[in-house]
């Protein structure tokens, strides 16, 4: 089991959303979130393969597709707080 690969399912909205936030993150400075360097391998490796696997992303209405991608993963708890506060 030592060289096994480990493999992560990912429903295509969490692929998404992921990909979104990886992205994000490694635009900024990550030297106080990633305070050691080996793990920039597997997180690179992670971002590579959602982006050659998302053809989504190079999409026109890529934003509407985050958008709704986000709103599906959230819990439903906090669509009816959001409508709550919206009727408020």
């Amino acid at each position: 089991m030592e060289n096994a690969e480990i493999i992560i399912k990912l429903t295509p909205d969490e692929a998404l959303v992921l990909s979104d936030w990886l992205e994000r993150v490694q635009m900024t400075d990550l030297s106080r979130l990633v305070d050691d360097e080996a793990v920039w391998a597997p997180i690179h490796r992670l971002a590579g393969t959602l982006d050659k696997s998302l053809p989504g992303i190079f999409a026109a209405d890529y934003g509407e597709r985050l958008s709704a991608a986000r709103r599906r993963l959230r819990p439903a708890s906090d669509d009816a707080a959001n409508d709550h506060a919206a009727s408020d």
